[in-house]
């Protein structure tokens, strides 16, 4: 049987301008211009300008939170007649003057990998379709310069795409043509491959090291991959480790993705443009928003008066109403709007702020040592603010210090107990994992375990594995991989 009754219920919703602010916080100064320009264009009481009342820049970087900077109340006239009120929100970096910010950084000129491997093809001087083969096998070339995609896939790809008959033969004849190209050891199907090709572009017929490389990848590739060292002695009949050492420290040298350097000319150079900066002014830290993080925006004149207008009109027709509600929902969007920009760079201030004051200890030297344990949660509660904000804040943002640029996240770490009872950064604990293997005897490099005992004996109460999970954050391989003859 059904009944009909009434509920009362709660709901708590984000407003589509709780939104928009809740996007742009977590976007990063150089996808922020974009941001802008898309919305410049989209709305036409949105302009771009200095007004000729600039802003005191001290308002404008002050710390109250402007949690409530939007409001969903009816818009009254007064709204949109005072364009001073919203223009200027720039944020002034420490001396940068406009010129300097007005001047885009270049972007080196490359050719592609692809590019230039296809100019060697020419020169071989192909038929028609052994150069449409070749250009198949150099389309197949991944960015680190390996083909991994089997032959017979290739000659299939050639019958049904360009309808060549061809085999896998004829497709591996000109493959080993491509692997003569530049860079040295391109187009190989694998590692192994891949060394072998470097080496056979040194090998001249006299040096011993490169003879006795080329064995021991040919021969001994799986004993080398795991350093198993004696059992490459043992194969290549040879006592002496100095005969084997030499040819293992050419085999390093080697580089082992050859499309690396050429491959970087396939995207546009990527360049940090850091949102904050922190300045130490004798012992007094001073941050400032990168200067790039919003240009000065303002209500557009034009539509304004074109309301004003309206509101002084006697004739309220169909169409005019029409035409007044388009021009009211274009001043709210970019009230909105230009109210996100603002809270936005007040959120990032205030956040860097705390972040500078917590770490401040790292920020005058720049010591990895000095950084205390920090998790989202201190800096949400020092600010009065959720950690989800901390977190938009957070991603994807870089700060530029006297030491360099950092992200964000760098300055968050766990907290690892002393014998003391105090609580060190597990950045510090890392740069001390990292300086015992750099000084540990290359020949019988260190177990997780003794890097433990080590650090309980330094007063830092740490487990086994924990050690090998800071290892393998940093990139340093077990002890096994790490062995040096």
């Amino acid at each position: 049987m059904q009944k009909l009754g009434l509920h009362q219920t709660l709901q708590q919703k984000l407003s589509p301008q709780q939104i928009q602010f809740i996007k742009l916080l977590q976007v990063p100064t150089a996808e922020l211009e974009s941001r802008i320009e898309e919305e410049l264009e989209a709305n036409p009481a949105l302009e771009e300008g200095p007004d000729e009342q600039e802003p005191d820049p001290a308002e404008a970087q002050q710390d109250e939170p402007a949690e409530n900077a939007v409001q969903e109340d009816e818009i009254d006239i007064k709204d949109y007649l005072r364009d001073d009120d919203y223009a200027g929100y720039k944020m002034y970096s420490d001396g940068g003057g406009d010129d300097d910010e007005d001047r885009e950084m270049p972007i080196p000129m490359s050719s592609t990998l692809h590019e230039q491997l296809l100019t060697q093809l020419g020169y071989l001087g192909l038929d028609e379709r052994q150069y449409a083969i070749g250009k198949q096998l150099i389309g197949s070339i991944e960015g680190d310069g390996y083909i991994r995609r089997d032959l017979e896939a290739i000659v299939n790809d050639l019958a049904f795409s360009q309808g060549i008959e061809t085999t896998v033969e004829e497709v591996e004849s000109i493959l080993k043509k491509i692997q003569t190209f530049d860079p040295p050891g391109i187009a190989a199907r694998n590692l192994q491959e891949c060394l072998l090709l470097q080496l056979e572009r040194m090998d001249n017929g006299r040096d011993v090291d490169v003879a006795v490389a080329r064995q021991i990848i040919r021969d001994c590739f799986d004993e080398f991959t795991k350093k198993h060292y004696h059992k490459i002695q043992k194969k290549l009949g040879t006592e002496d480790e100095d005969f084997v050492r030499d040819a293992i420290a050419l085999i390093v040298k080697l580089n082992p993705k050859p499309g690396g350097s050429a491959s970087a000319g396939m995207a546009k150079n990527q360049y940090i443009i850091p949102d904050f900066i922190v300045t130490n002014n004798n012992g007094k830290l001073e941050v400032a928003l990168n200067s790039r993080n919003a240009p000065e925006l303002r209500i557009s004149k034009s539509y304004s008066e074109m309301f004003k207008a309206y509101d002084k009109s006697s004739k309220k027709d169909k169409k005019l109403k029409e035409a007044v509600t388009f021009v009211k929902q274009k001043l709210d969007s970019a009230k909105w709007f230009i109210d996100a920009i603002k809270q936005r760079q007040l959120t990032l201030l205030k956040t860097m702020r705390a972040i500078a004051d917590y770490q401040y200890e790292f920020f005058l030297e720049g010591d990895e040592s000095r950084l205390k344990p920090m998790i989202l949660k201190d800096i949400a509660d020092k600010i009065g603010m959720d950690i989800s904000t901390v977190s938009r804040v957070v991603s994807s943002k870089a700060v530029q210090t006297d030491f360099g640029i950092y992200p964000l996240k760098y300055f968050f770490s766990e907290g690892i107990a002393t014998d003391t009872g105090e609580e060190v950064s597990s950045r510090e604990v890392k740069q001390i994992i990292r300086e015992i293997i750099e000084n540990e005897d290359k020949r019988k490099p260190m177990s997780d375990d003794k890097i433990e005992k080590i650090l309980h004996s330094r007063g830092y109460n740490i487990a086994r594995r924990t050690v090998a999970k800071y290892r393998e954050q940093m990139n340093i391989p077990v002890a096994r991989l790490r062995k040096k003859l």
